[in-house]
């Protein structure tokens, strides 16, 4: 169960972070409907109570680095920097070099626009890189946010977690909440949470 103060600093997050400039302008009129909505490249940007569930799910604290891996539109990037703060860090990555483009466009925008920026974490959106999942080289991170579907749980973004943090990741439609507790293969402290819909989780 998330505490109602995790609940609060979700709710926060999406008063500051608006859904429409992370949309094609086709598609901004339809930002307060709770559906997901296409971006290009067959992805799409989530739908908000999905987005939600995940970040209370995954609760992010202020100084910590976090992984939004299948960043698409950068919007859930933007929401986490609210949540982990000026202390915190967020990198994202995203496989269609167009969306890693329009993403970081378009934070850096809600960025420039924002009354309180100094609040905000720093954002940087990374190219996937082929034949890996996840950033290796930037690991560990406190908190992975997975927003594509994997058939089974990827040992390589384990690997990425620092001890005593957490993964929220789709895995076979499944919701999983995954908090390494050592560092062996099976010292893992998995919940799950229901059922999704997601694009599939690719690396190439």
């Amino acid at each position: 169960m998330t505490s109602d103060a995790t609940h609060d600093r979700i709710a926060e997050a999406f008063a500051r972070v608006p859904r429409e400039p992370f949309l094609p302008v086709a598609e901004r009129q339809n930002a307060s409907d709770n559906v997901p909505l296409p971006i290009g490249h067959g992805q799409t940007n989530s739908q908000p109570s999905t987005v939600a569930d995940m970040l209370r799910l995954l609760d992010p604290q202020p100084g910590e680095t976090v992984l939004d891996l299948g960043s698409g539109s950068g919007w859930s990037s933007m929401l986490l920097a609210v949540l982990v703060g000026p202390a915190g860090r967020v990198l994202g990555v995203e496989r269609h070099p167009e969306l890693v483009d329009s993403s970081q466009a378009a934070i850096d925008a809600v960025t420039a626009d924002s009354a309180d920026r100094e609040a905000l974490a720093e954002v940087a959106i990374h190219a996937a890189v082929p034949g890996a999942l996840g950033l290796p080289a930037e690991a560990p991170f406190d908190r992975i946010l997975v927003s594509a579907g994997a058939e089974s749980l990827p040992a390589e973004l384990v690997d990425q977690l620092a001890l005593g943090a957490t993964m929220v990741i789709p895995v076979a439609g499944e919701m999983l909440r995954i908090i390494r507790d050592g560092l062996g293969a099976d010292e893992l402290t998995i919940t799950r949470h229901g059922w999704y819909r997601f694009v599939p989780l690719i690396s190439e």
